[in-house]
């Protein structure tokens, strides 16, 4: 695997045709690895530069200081991995107050056309920018002929499984859970904490806030994937459904108590509100 080169800003890049995906990617996860990979992909297929495209700070931070999740990674090491995803260049950009203000047109015209002469774009289907996160992949899609570029979205992951029935613990919390038997051949993202959405058979989506690990505060040992949907009631035992992971919101933890874990499931939640608020 070879690592690619870091730059910070846009003004020390080298004019070339290329492939982009754009996104924070804090903890570099099998989501975002698929993205990436996607775009890597895609350029060598059509023998052009690849380019991750990330933020030296995460926007809600100068947007709404204080209101920004706890990282995963420090910038340096996250810069550092994504390099190491076979792409040919890391482009760092400022997360500033004037970036803060621009458009979605001219992010795109700054970023994706001038400095980076992109002609495809690969991003997580979730993916916003722009003043006021105006811009979201339909933007793209819009403006991306009249630029040269195409834009494709990527599922950060899905995970499909049968609700079986669990230690009834979620209840007795206050946040009964769906636990998902899954297959032993199919990926799951890293153990942790996640925002997404829940699929029922008949197609319908709820919020969820699901969980990945072996419940440590509880001594557990089995990997488990275990979605606590917000504003549901029903029983699901043995449907078939699947869990789409759109935000990691933090690593798996062990907590001292149950009333310190039920603190922080309440905050996990107001965070996957406000993550997965239309």
């Amino acid at each position: 695997m070879t690592s690619g080169r870091i730059v910070e800003g846009l003004q020390d890049i080298e004019p070339a045709p290329s492939v982009v995906s754009i996104g924070f990617f804090d903890g570099v996860h099998r989501g975002h690895q698929s993205i990436i990979r996607r775009a890597v992909d895609a350029a060598r297929t059509q023998e052009l530069r690849s380019v991750v495209v990330t933020f030296d700070r995460h926007p809600m931070e100068v947007v709404n200081p204080g209101s920004q999740p706890q990282l995963l990674m420090t910038l340096a090491r996250r810069a550092r991995t994504l390099a190491e995803q076979d792409v040919d260049l890391v482009v760092v950009l400022p997360f500033d107050d004037d970036v803060r203000h621009w458009s979605a047109d001219a992010f795109v015209d700054h970023v994706l056309v001038d400095a980076l002469q992109a002609r495809n774009v690969v991003v997580g289907d979730n993916f916003r920018f722009g003043h006021k996160a105006a811009g979201n992949l339909a933007t793209l899609n819009e403006l991306g002929p009249g630029r040269g570029f195409t834009a494709e979205g990527v599922a950060l992951l899905k995970v499909d499984g049968v609700v079986v029935r669990g230690d009834q613990r979620g209840a007795g919390l206050g946040y009964p859970t769906a636990n998902l038997q899954v297959s032993r051949r199919v990926a799951v993202p890293a153990r942790g904490i996640y925002a997404g959405a829940f699929s029922s058979p008949d197609g319908h989506q709820n919020p969820c806030v699901t969980s990945v690990g072996v419940n440590p505060t509880f001594g557990g040992q089995q990997l488990r994937i275990e979605a606590y949907l917000l504003d549901f009631s029903g029983d699901l035992y043995g449907d078939l459904v699947a869990v789409d992971f759109r935000h990691r919101l933090r690593a798996e933890e062990r907590f001292g108590s149950v009333a310190a874990l039920v603190t922080q499931i309440d905050a996990d939640v107001a965070e996957a509100r406000r993550l997965l608020a239309p």
